[in-house]
């Protein structure tokens, strides 16, 4: 019983770690655009 709960812990740990991850790496994306954008918008 302990093994199956450490494992979901496991895995939502992992998802949550992952989420974040793809959740940070949106964000600079968009930052980028958004950098860009802002850049050529000045000529």
């Amino acid at each position: 019983m302990s093994n199956a709960v450490r494992d979901e812990k496991t895995k939502r740990k992992a998802m949550l770690i992952r989420a974040l991850i793809y959740i940070a790496g949106t964000h600079l994306f968009a930052g980028f655009v958004l950098l860009l954008f802002a850049l050529g918008g000045r000529h």
